[in-house]
């Protein structure tokens, strides 16, 4: 073997495999090489200086390829937001991003002795995370949308724009579970329900494909079953829940082809997930089939040290644990030090090494390094209303107390609420800074809508604090117009002087202007005092109050929902959330949300998820009546829509016939109303026979069915092994013989019930 030159590069034939090529490359490199494919330590937005239209790279980056023989990954070359500190004086957007990828990775490539490409990963959390990225509704507006192709169509823009600027890996939020909403990164989730997730997950991925990049989903596992709701804390669960409820994303992502997974900071049963094997190799590799990377998140095994008090030996802990790349921490820049001191050997290396030049083989980095310069087009909602559409169809309408919504017409409407005009305050958590003319705010959407009326506006109070002043202004124009709207809610905006983490996350302090996000866990899920305060004011002088409510997570609103003439409830719906929210109020849009999560009536209710165990009776307080405000799967629209000729194809069905065909639930479905608009049929079981405890309802299917007025359409459910399967006590997936309860629901309304039995 020579060691001392690459003139042999049989692993540059195309006409071998990605596995094949990864091998052959794999055999010529050292231990330094390796270890440098591994260590993804750069702070990617930090590595440059921009001076007007000129941007230089630090001695840092030169270093570091210098210490690794290369590079394996870069991470967050594009970010921008408060933490990189990086905005439109000082960041990258348009050629000039392109140009300074093209300079990295022709100085890696030529400064590599095997000339490996650098894999550029950059955060995409519910849209590119840079200047001028794409962005999307989060992902719990997603989540109500109940939409999973039109989730592919939209991520399909944003892998397009990410290819176009030379990013090889999307790292995308799309496991995490809702189950406890005083955790701040409950607008990360699709929401409550396993089987919701996996299928939007899964169209995610296909969507980021489309356009071009592979995709880390992120974060395995169990992340949202919080202590507490605090951040990164332990899930005290068993393996049954774990099973349940948090890997069935991850098993939607591996069928949709998934190449890279992100590991959790949270421990599960006393092991954190960055040095579990048993997740991340026995039950992610070689259960579910997944033979892409495993990425550390931010400085996660650093971490470790808290546990071995040594960085070397959390490097090895967590490199045989199955994490194969590092994200910013200093443990993994050991990982030869490990090798010597007997923690880990060349060969455990060797197979981290192998998946991640497969997956650069796989992505074409060594055919096209390079990307073009003159080349990248301008991704503007206008010409891409994927963004728009998705938040249309996010907003959920709970209440219309006599038909108050659609607001055809109106002399006078009073705007005001914190989160009325607030930019930030609709786009979420991890949001790049945006032009101005690009998003639309409640009260700009509302101007637009409503050109013959007279628009008034009074913020009437901030996010959490109000003065006098401020709410006597909204009184006093709540007294002269037909109509308010209040806009209320809460704020993931870092853009008012946050105070960040290492890892990126907010930290609290006393000035912040955010109650969500990444460290933004609440003990208490009300309204601040200060907005209840505006909402009983306008209330008292108003006609008709028309409440909104933008959020990142679940809020009490009992005393909104029961004083507001209508109720519209919208998850951070993005740039383009205004807009939809008016044409909602006009009724150019028919609401067609559904709640991905189940609202409480009060914090001592917590958990009030929909799909608790029959082990017993949930949310059953002297106190406090049993059920959650508003269940998972509820929202109204502003038409009526008639279920015909329901029926199971069969009532009776062989283990054997559920693997090949399945059994489909069918039916007929009219638009009975006035309106076009969307219904949502929901499909649920309920296992009548088991041997081990079930749910008392659990989704099994949904669809989204678009009808223009007096139409009908035929339509069908279709229910296969895996929605009927359960883990018995050995922990074997199985469909056990017995009967199920079917049960078709929209608006949480029961439409129709059947029974399906199973016989082997």
């Amino acid at each position: 073997m020579n060691r001392n030159s690459s003139e042999n590069r049989s692993w540059m034939d195309t006409g071998k495999s990605a596995g094949e090529r990864a091998d052959l490359l794999l055999a010529e490199m050292t231990l330094k090489e390796k270890a440098g494919q591994l260590n993804q330590k750069l702070y990617g937005f930090r590595i440059y200086d921009r001076k007007g239209d000129t941007v230089t790279l630090k001695d840092e980056f030169y270093k570091e390829v210098e210490n690794c023989g290369g590079l394996g990954a870069l991470y967050g070359l594009y970010r921008s937001d408060p933490w990189s500190e990086r905005d439109y004086e000082n960041g990258l957007c348009g050629e000039m991003a392109i140009k300074l990828y093209n300079e990295i990775q022709k100085y890696v490539m030529e400064h590599s002795r095997l000339h490996i490409p650098v894999m550029m990963s950059s955060e995409c959390p519910h849209g590119h995370q840079a200047l001028d990225g794409y962005l999307l509704p989060v992902n719990l507006a997603a989540g109500a949308t109940f939409h999973p192709e039109l989730l592919r169509k939209a991520y399909r823009v944003c892998g397009s724009q990410l290819k176009g600027m030379g990013a090889h890996l999307a790292l995308c939020s799309m496991l995490d579970m809702l189950r406890d909403p005083r955790w701040g990164r409950s607008e990360e989730c699709y929401g409550e329900d396993p089987f919701l997730s996996s299928n939007l997950a899964a169209a995610a991925i296909t969507g980021l494909h489309e356009g071009g990049v592979q995709v880390v989903a992120k974060h395995f596992a169990a992340q949202g079953e919080s202590t507490g709701g605090v951040n990164a804390s332990a899930a005290r669960i068993g393996e049954h829940e774990l099973r349940e409820i948090h890997l069935p994303a991850m098993q939607g992502a591996v069928k949709a082809g998934v190449r890279g997974v992100m590991a959790a900071y949270n421990e599960i049963d006393g092991i954190y997930c960055h040095a579990n094997r048993k997740l991340l190799t026995e039950l992610l590799r070689n259960e579910f089939g997944f033979d892409g990377i495993v990425m550390a998140d931010a400085l996660a095994i650093d971490q470790l040290d808290k546990m071995t008090g040594d960085g070397t030996v959390s490097a090895g802990l967590a490199l045989r644990a199955g994490v194969d790349v590092g994200l910013l921490d200093e443990a993994y820049s050991h990982l030869e030090e490990a090798v010597g001191k007997g923690l880990i050997t060349e060969d455990e290396i060797n197979q981290a090494v192998r998946r991640v030049l497969k997956l650069k083989f796989e992505a074409g980095i060594f055919e096209h390094p390079f990307v073009e310069e003159n080349m990248l087009p301008e991704f503007s909602y206008e010409e891409y209303p994927e963004s728009l559409n998705l938040a249309r169809e996010s907003v959920i309408l709970l209440k219309n107390r006599e038909n108050s919504l659609p607001l055809e017409n109106a002399g006078s409407i009073l705007v005001t609420g914190p989160n009325a005009d607030d930019i930030y305050s609709q786009l979420g958590d991890y949001t790049p800074p945006v032009r101005e003319n690009s998003v639309t705010t409640v009260y700009q959407g509302i101007h637009k809508q409503y050109p013959e009326a007279e628009i008034l506006f009074a913020k009437g109070s901030d996010l959490t604090e109000t003065t006098e002043e401020m709410l006597l202004e909204a009184e006093e124009k709540a007294e002269k117009c037909d109509v308010s709207v209040v806009v209320l809610g809460s704020s993931s905006s870092r853009f008012t002087a946050a105070d960040f983490d290492a890892n990126g996350a907010a930290r609290l302090s006393d000035h912040l202007y955010m109650d969500c996000g990444e460290g933004m866990d609440r003990s208490e899920l009300n309204i601040p005092e200060a907005q209840m305060r505006l909402f009983r004011a306008v209330r008292a002088k108003s006609k008709k109050v028309i409440t909104v409510v933008i959020a990142g997570r679940p809020m009490i609103i009992n005393e909104v929902e029961k004083e507001s003439d209508a109720l519209l409830l919208s998850f951070y719906p993005g740039p383009c959330g205004g807009q939809a929210i008016a044409e909602i109020l006009r009724g150019i849009v028919n609401p067609s949300g559904r709640l991905p999560v189940s609202l409480p009536r009060a914090n001592g209710q917590l958990p009030v998820y929909y799909n608790y165990k029959s082990s017993y009776q949930a949310m059953h307080y002297l106190d406090e009546k049993q059920s959650p405000l508003f269940s998972f799967g509820y929202g109204l629209d502003y038409t009526e829509y008639t279920y015909t000729g329901v029926k199971l194809e069969k009532k009776e069905i062989t283990e054997e016939q559920l693997h090949k065909t399945g059994v489909e639930l069918q039916f007929k479905v009219k638009n009975a109303g006035d309106r076009e608009g969307f219904c949502v049929p929901q499909l649920y079981i309920t296992d009548l026979q088991a041997s081990v405890v079930r749910r008392v309802r659990e989704l099994k299917g949904f669809t989204k069915i678009r009808l223009k007025p007096g139409e009908e359409k035929e339509a069908g459910i279709r229910i296969a092994f895996d929605e009927l399967a359960l883990y018995n006590c050995d922990m074997n997936k199985v469909v056990e013989p017995g009967m199920f309860r079917i049960v078709l629901m929209d608006q949480d309304r029961e439409l129709w019930q059947g029974e399906l039995k199973v016989t082997e």
